[in-house]
């Protein structure tokens, strides 16, 4: 076992509880760490808490079988190896399994060493998972390469985890996610996760600049290459040279500039506006989009062939609604970079506050979540932000939480100040509007400490009409 290895998080699924023990006590022997379950349904249950690096199933369990485990974690989380322990009349089944994907299976009885060799195939073989790797500094410490990424869900972990395997390539990823969603943070962490990572990371984002400047942005151009050029200008690609260009909101990109951008990836040559000759350029290209690509190219608005240059490896970004074990812990990161920005001594959200973020709906993500975090600690003159100024941060009504009686009484007192207000203080006009007799009115008026005369054009009294 390899010293990353040490530790690494095992699953092991069997509803024998002899050869359930048995199997924890000689992996944590080896030094892994152990979660021991029954049945599918069980593992399925503890992967979503805390994703393993390795899961070991018996094929035979109650209810969902072995098999039928493997297939939804294949279908959920590919990078996750799976590794099937058969009795003999299963075997065809586990050979099956074996060419769809499964790693590996061993047969009923097996020896701990084959088992134990197995599994360090599978973890030098996977990426590292959230408990064996910096993903667990969820504070985005500096010098993590997770800096500015924090999350304590198995949603996102998996994703990091993937997301480092596939930064030591040099393969094109297409990032998808809906606006908000951190897209170019998760660019930056792969390219610190990279051999590329001491090279420059140059971010542009292709909806924000207007068609005739990108071009310029992107290539370069020579002096004179076009009116007010001036000058030669270095582009946004050849300054990426030896390291990584990330190009978001990719699906806003003119077609024009879409066949430009192709050559560049095919030939890894840049051509500035104007130049007679083209310049050889090494860069790693990260692209970002929350457009829908298929249906953009479906309506002749994007090249297939720049796609599937792009799309060699697709990560995609879940959002803040789907990820909400997430915001407690986001909120409370945000409110330390914010205090630190405006100086002052805010220590978190007061817990009913924290529930109400909790809570809420997120159409603008993670971006949204910070705008509501700076707001509240802009506003708040308290240590813990209250429960009304998130809510003032979300534009969402105050709502207090009345019983029943204390509701009523709220509800009677607004309504006797309006129709008084309405009928200048007269009260058979109220009473008539309210459809009560003088006599009940005026005992509703004083149940509230209401008179006629507060609501009439002088305070000095008269006669009550």
């Amino acid at each position: 076992m390899t010293m990353d290895n040490e530790g690494a998080h095992i699953l092991v699924v069997d509803d024998d509880e002899d050869i359930l023990r048995l199997l924890a006590i000689r992996l944590k022997a080896r030094g892994f760490k152990v979660s021991a379950v029954g049945s599918a349904e069980e593992a399925l249950a503890r992967i979503a808490v805390e994703a393993p690096r390795v899961v070991v199933s018996d094929v035979r369990l109650p209810g969902r079988d072995g098999l039928s485990l493997f297939e939804e974690i294949r279908a959920t989380r590919p990078s996750l190896p799976v590794i099937l322990l058969t009795a003999h009349g299963t075997i065809p089944d586990a050979v099956a399994a074996t060419s769809k994907g499964v790693f590996g299976y061993l047969t009923k009885p097996f020896d701990s060493q084959t088992l134990l060799a197995k599994i360090d195939q599978a973890l030098n073989l996977s990426a590292p998972g959230p408990a064996d790797t910096l993903i667990t500094n969820s504070t985005g410490a500096p010098g993590d390469w997770l800096e500015g990424i924090v999350f304590c869900s198995s949603r996102m972990a998996e994703l990091m985890a993937e997301a480092r395997m596939v930064a030591q390539s040099d393969a094109s990823i297409l990032i998808r996610g809906d606006s908000g969603t951190g897209k170019e943070v998760l660019a930056r962490a792969i390219h610190r996760a990279s051999p590329r990572a001491r090279g420059p990371f140059v971010a542009i984002n292709c909806g924000a600049i207007p068609e005739q400047l990108l071009e310029s942005e992107l290539f370069g151009h020579v002096k004179g290459a076009f009116t007010g050029a001036a000058a030669s200008r270095v582009g946004l690609i050849q300054e990426a040279n030896g390291g990584t260009l990330f190009l978001d909101e990719i699906g806003d990109m003119p077609l024009s500039l879409q066949v430009k951008l192709l050559r560049v990836l095919q030939e890894r040559v840049v051509r500035p506006v104007g130049a007679t000759r083209a310049e050889p350029v090494d860069v790693r290209l990260l692209s970002a989009t929350h457009r829908d690509l298929d249906a953009a190219m479906a309506e002749g608005q994007f090249r297939e062939d720049l796609y599937y240059r792009l799309d060699v490896v697709s990560l995609t970004l879940p959002p803040l609604d789907e990820r909400r074990e997430d915001i407690p812990m986001l909120a409370a990161h945000f409110v330390q970079q914010v205090a630190a920005k405006y100086g002052k001594p805010i220590t978190g959200f007061a817990p009913e506050a924290l529930e109400a973020l909790a809570a809420a709906s997120w159409p603008g993500n993670v971006r949204q979540l910070y705008n509501v975090v700076e707001q509240s600690c802009a506003l708040t003159s308290t240590p813990l932000i209250p429960l009304s100024l998130v809510q003032r941060a979300l534009r969402v009504p105050a709502m207090e939480a009345l019983n029943y009686a204390e509701a009523k009484q709220r509800f009677e007192r607004n309504y006797l100040v309006q129709l008084l207000k309405l009928t200048d203080g007269n009260v058979a006009d109220a009473a008539r509007i309210a459809d009560r007799n003088r006599t009940e009115f005026y005992r509703l008026l004083q149940k509230h400490d209401l008179t006629p005369a507060m609501f009439r054009g002088d305070s000095t009294g008269g006669s009550e009409r």
